[in-house]
Protein backbone atom coordinates (compact mmCIF):
# COMPACT_ATOMS: atom_id res chain seq x y z
CA UNK A 1 0.00 0.00 0.00
CA UNK A 2 1.53 3.15 -1.04
CA UNK A 3 0.17 5.98 1.98
CA UNK A 4 0.67 9.12 1.38
CA UNK A 5 -0.73 10.57 4.82
CA UNK A 6 1.08 9.54 8.33
CA UNK A 7 -1.13 10.52 11.04
CA UNK A 8 1.32 9.86 14.01
CA UNK A 9 0.08 10.01 17.67
CA UNK A 10 2.72 11.94 19.90
CA UNK A 11 2.72 10.02 23.23
CA UNK A 12 5.09 6.91 23.91
CA UNK A 13 4.95 7.09 20.24
CA UNK A 14 7.24 9.97 19.19
CA UNK A 15 8.39 11.30 22.33
CA UNK A 16 8.55 9.48 25.52
CA UNK A 17 5.50 10.51 27.99
CA UNK A 18 6.36 8.19 31.08
CA UNK A 19 9.59 9.69 31.05
CA UNK A 20 8.77 13.36 31.18
CA UNK A 21 6.08 12.69 33.58
CA UNK A 22 8.31 10.95 36.04
CA UNK A 23 10.87 13.67 35.88
CA UNK A 24 8.00 16.59 35.93
CA UNK A 25 6.34 14.97 38.61
CA UNK A 26 9.24 14.38 40.55
CA UNK A 27 10.64 18.37 40.38
CA UNK A 28 6.93 19.73 41.10
CA UNK A 29 7.01 17.65 44.34
CA UNK A 30 10.06 18.56 44.99
CA UNK A 31 9.86 22.25 44.62
CA UNK A 32 6.46 22.00 47.00
CA UNK A 33 9.15 20.55 49.63
CA UNK A 34 7.91 16.87 49.15
CA UNK A 35 9.88 13.94 48.52
CA UNK A 36 8.38 12.48 44.93
CA UNK A 37 8.04 8.66 46.19
CA UNK A 38 6.77 5.48 44.79
CA UNK A 39 3.80 6.03 47.02
CA UNK A 40 3.28 9.22 46.49
CA UNK A 41 3.08 8.41 43.11
CA UNK A 42 0.31 5.85 43.56
CA UNK A 43 -1.66 8.06 44.81
CA UNK A 44 -1.43 10.42 41.80
CA UNK A 45 -1.38 7.95 38.86
CA UNK A 46 -4.98 6.44 40.95
CA UNK A 47 -6.50 9.97 41.50
CA UNK A 48 -5.55 11.31 37.93
CA UNK A 49 -6.84 8.20 35.82
CA UNK A 50 -10.11 8.19 37.77
CA UNK A 51 -10.33 12.14 36.69
CA UNK A 52 -9.87 11.48 32.91
CA UNK A 53 -11.91 8.45 33.08
CA UNK A 54 -14.76 10.80 34.40
CA UNK A 55 -13.74 12.91 31.84
CA UNK A 56 -14.10 10.66 29.05
CA UNK A 57 -17.04 9.08 30.34
CA UNK A 58 -18.71 13.04 30.09
CA UNK A 59 -19.40 13.33 33.84
CA UNK A 60 -16.82 16.64 33.88
CA UNK A 61 -15.09 19.13 31.95
CA UNK A 62 -11.69 19.01 31.07
CA UNK A 63 -10.49 22.00 33.53
CA UNK A 64 -11.76 20.10 36.35
CA UNK A 65 -9.27 16.99 35.76
CA UNK A 66 -6.60 19.20 35.42
CA UNK A 67 -6.92 21.73 38.67
CA UNK A 68 -8.35 19.38 40.71
CA UNK A 69 -5.89 16.43 40.45
CA UNK A 70 -3.32 17.39 42.72
CA UNK A 71 -5.57 19.49 45.16
CA UNK A 72 -7.53 15.60 45.35
CA UNK A 73 -3.88 13.95 45.32
CA UNK A 74 -2.89 15.72 48.23
CA UNK A 75 -6.14 15.47 49.63
CA UNK A 76 -5.77 11.84 50.10
CA UNK A 77 -2.61 12.35 52.43
CA UNK A 78 -4.15 15.28 54.72
CA UNK A 79 -2.67 18.15 52.81
CA UNK A 80 -4.67 21.20 50.99
CA UNK A 81 -2.73 22.95 48.49
CA UNK A 82 -3.96 25.11 45.58
CA UNK A 83 -4.33 22.56 42.67
CA UNK A 84 -4.27 25.64 40.16
CA UNK A 85 -1.14 26.57 41.00
CA UNK A 86 0.58 23.33 41.03
CA UNK A 87 -1.17 21.65 37.71
CA UNK A 88 0.35 25.52 36.23
CA UNK A 89 3.69 24.48 37.44
CA UNK A 90 3.19 20.80 36.05
CA UNK A 91 2.25 22.32 32.90
CA UNK A 92 5.33 24.48 32.47
CA UNK A 93 7.43 21.28 33.58
CA UNK A 94 6.00 18.80 31.05
CA UNK A 95 6.28 21.21 28.15
CA UNK A 96 10.08 21.32 29.02
CA UNK A 97 10.02 17.69 28.69
CA UNK A 98 10.96 16.60 25.12
CA UNK A 99 13.22 13.22 25.23
CA UNK A 100 12.52 11.17 22.24
CA UNK A 101 11.27 7.17 21.72
CA UNK A 102 14.16 5.67 20.20
CA UNK A 103 14.29 6.22 15.97
CA UNK A 104 11.45 8.96 16.33
CA UNK A 105 13.77 12.02 14.77
CA UNK A 106 15.51 9.84 12.16
CA UNK A 107 11.82 8.26 11.03
CA UNK A 108 10.07 11.72 11.12
CA UNK A 109 12.98 13.45 9.09
CA UNK A 110 13.15 10.59 6.44
CA UNK A 111 9.61 10.15 5.89
CA UNK A 112 8.72 13.96 6.23
CA UNK A 113 10.68 14.09 2.20
CA UNK A 114 8.08 11.80 1.04
CA UNK A 115 5.06 11.85 2.85
CA UNK A 116 2.47 14.35 4.77
CA UNK A 117 2.90 14.04 8.28
CA UNK A 118 0.26 14.98 11.07
CA UNK A 119 0.37 14.37 14.55
CA UNK A 120 -2.94 13.14 16.72
CA UNK A 121 -2.77 13.64 19.99
CA UNK A 122 -4.88 13.31 23.05
CA UNK A 123 -3.32 16.21 25.10
CA UNK A 124 -3.18 19.88 25.92
CA UNK A 125 -2.88 22.32 23.08
CA UNK A 126 0.20 24.46 24.47
CA UNK A 127 1.78 21.65 25.84
CA UNK A 128 2.33 19.18 23.06
CA UNK A 129 3.07 22.28 20.88
CA UNK A 130 5.86 23.46 22.92
CA UNK A 131 7.02 19.74 23.91
CA UNK A 132 7.01 19.33 19.74
CA UNK A 133 9.36 22.51 19.23
CA UNK A 134 11.56 21.73 21.81
CA UNK A 135 11.97 17.95 20.57
CA UNK A 136 13.15 19.12 16.79
CA UNK A 137 10.24 17.44 15.74
CA UNK A 138 8.00 20.41 14.52
CA UNK A 139 8.95 21.10 11.65
CA UNK A 140 8.50 17.82 9.89
CA UNK A 141 4.49 17.93 10.70
CA UNK A 142 2.16 19.44 8.78
CA UNK A 143 -0.22 20.06 11.60
CA UNK A 144 -1.04 19.15 14.94
CA UNK A 145 -4.59 17.99 15.66
CA UNK A 146 -5.10 17.46 19.51
CA UNK A 147 -7.97 16.37 21.88
CA UNK A 148 -8.48 20.06 23.47
CA UNK A 149 -8.97 22.22 20.50
CA UNK A 150 -11.26 19.72 18.50
CA UNK A 151 -13.41 18.49 21.82
CA UNK A 152 -13.22 15.34 21.22
CA UNK A 153 -10.65 12.43 22.56
CA UNK A 154 -8.96 9.12 20.83
CA UNK A 155 -10.85 6.78 19.97
CA UNK A 156 -14.17 8.91 19.10
CA UNK A 157 -14.97 8.80 15.57
CA UNK A 158 -15.72 12.54 15.74
CA UNK A 159 -12.13 13.28 16.45
CA UNK A 160 -10.99 11.20 13.26
CA UNK A 161 -13.81 13.21 11.34
CA UNK A 162 -12.74 15.95 12.05
CA UNK A 163 -9.10 15.29 10.99
CA UNK A 164 -10.09 13.86 7.86
CA UNK A 165 -12.28 16.85 7.13
CA UNK A 166 -8.94 19.41 7.76
CA UNK A 167 -6.72 18.14 5.87
CA UNK A 168 -6.54 19.15 2.42
CA UNK A 169 -7.19 16.47 -0.35
CA UNK A 170 -7.31 13.78 2.24
CA UNK A 171 -8.21 10.10 0.61
CA UNK A 172 -8.57 7.51 3.44
CA UNK A 173 -7.26 4.87 1.17
CA UNK A 174 -3.65 6.93 1.52
CA UNK A 175 -3.99 7.59 5.06
CA UNK A 176 -2.01 5.85 7.81
CA UNK A 177 -2.28 5.96 11.59
CA UNK A 178 0.46 5.35 13.90
CA UNK A 179 0.49 4.78 17.42
CA UNK A 180 1.57 3.13 20.56
CA UNK A 181 -2.13 2.26 22.01
CA UNK A 182 -4.75 -0.49 21.02
CA UNK A 183 -7.47 1.77 23.12
CA UNK A 184 -7.27 5.03 21.22
CA UNK A 185 -4.93 4.83 18.21
CA UNK A 186 -6.09 1.60 16.96
CA UNK A 187 -9.30 1.59 17.97
CA UNK A 188 -9.90 5.46 16.46
CA UNK A 189 -8.63 4.06 13.06
CA UNK A 190 -11.15 0.92 12.82
CA UNK A 191 -14.30 2.69 13.66
CA UNK A 192 -13.13 5.59 11.23
CA UNK A 193 -12.13 2.86 8.58
CA UNK A 194 -8.22 4.36 8.36
CA UNK A 195 -5.59 1.97 8.31
CA UNK A 196 -3.58 1.47 11.47
CA UNK A 197 0.22 0.58 12.46
CA UNK A 198 0.62 -0.47 15.81
CA UNK A 199 3.93 0.34 17.62
CA UNK A 200 4.07 -2.70 20.40
CA UNK A 201 7.44 -2.14 22.45
CA UNK A 202 6.54 -4.49 25.08
CA UNK A 203 5.42 -7.07 23.53
CA UNK A 204 1.56 -7.02 24.51
CA UNK A 205 -1.04 -9.56 23.96
CA UNK A 206 -2.78 -8.89 20.66
CA UNK A 207 -6.29 -7.88 21.17
CA UNK A 208 -8.98 -10.10 19.20
CA UNK A 209 -10.92 -6.88 19.44
CA UNK A 210 -9.10 -4.45 18.28
CA UNK A 211 -7.22 -5.72 14.94
CA UNK A 212 -4.51 -3.48 13.95
CA UNK A 213 -3.55 -3.50 9.60
CA UNK A 214 -0.36 -3.95 10.75
CA UNK A 215 2.06 -4.32 13.74
CA UNK A 216 5.83 -3.53 14.27
CA UNK A 217 7.89 -3.24 17.29
CA UNK A 218 9.67 -0.38 17.08
CA UNK A 219 9.36 2.86 14.60
CA UNK A 220 12.50 1.86 12.57
CA UNK A 221 10.02 -1.01 11.09
CA UNK A 222 8.03 1.92 9.13
CA UNK A 223 10.23 1.94 6.79
CA UNK A 224 9.03 -0.91 5.46
CA UNK A 225 5.53 -0.06 5.72
CA UNK A 226 5.88 3.35 4.23
CA UNK A 227 8.24 3.10 1.30
CA UNK A 228 9.05 6.52 -0.64
CA UNK A 229 6.62 7.71 -3.16
CA UNK A 230 8.95 7.83 -6.13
Amino acid sequence: MSYKILLFDLDDTLLDFGANETDSLNKLFQQHGYTFSDELFRVYNSVNKQLWAEYENGNIVLDDVLNSRFSETMLRLGKVVDGIEWENLYRELLGNGCQHMEGALEVCQSLSASHRLFVITNGITQTQIKRLKQSGLYEFFEDIFDSQSIGFQKPSKEFFDYVMSHIKDFNIKEALIIGDSLNTDIKGGILSGIDTCWINRKSQECSAEIQSTYTVTNLVEIYDICTPIK
